[in-house]
């Protein structure tokens, strides 16, 4: 397995109690990371992110799908499942991420690609009301 893999693999086997040392593995205090709702660096900024969504969802994990790899960048298409917390209903949605890597395999950057307004804020109640109505104006 080659430290691209290994990197997809982690990132499918990470739950809450997952420690910062492993995350040590993959991100040191010059690594980016960046998805809707998150623009941090350093290794410590990336646990929290991680850790803030164990908090805030019930049983979040990856399924990697795809990896496309060129040279120090990977793209890995994934599924992300979770539940709300006080629900039962699971929901999940697709993402990519683009990852480029040192030379000793270290995570410059790691961005995140998913519509957070479709997987997201239209599950929420009163937020979904509010996206229904700019979408129909939208298509007038």
């Amino acid at each position: 397995m080659n430290q691209i893999e290994k990197y997809a693999n982690f990132f499918e086997n990470i739950d809450e109690t997952t420690p910062l040392e492993s995350f040590r593995e993959f991100f040191d205090s010059k690594s980016f990371f960046k998805d809707p709702f998150h623009e941090v660096v350093g290794l410590k900024n990336i646990y929290k992110v991680f850790q803030k969504m164990y908090e805030n969802l019930e049983n979040p994990h990856f399924k990697v799908l795809e990896i496309i790899q060129e040279k120090n960048i990977a793209y890995i298409r994934w599924d992300f499942i979770f539940t709300f917390k006080n629900e039962n209903k699971t929901n999940s949605f697709t993402g990519v991420s683009r990852v480029s890597f040192d030379e000793n395999y270290m995570v410059i950057c790691h961005e995140d690609y998913w519509d957070a307004a479709q997987n997201i804020y239209e599950k929420l109640p009163f937020i979904k009301h509010l996206i229904k109505i700019v979408k129909n104006k939208i298509k007038e």
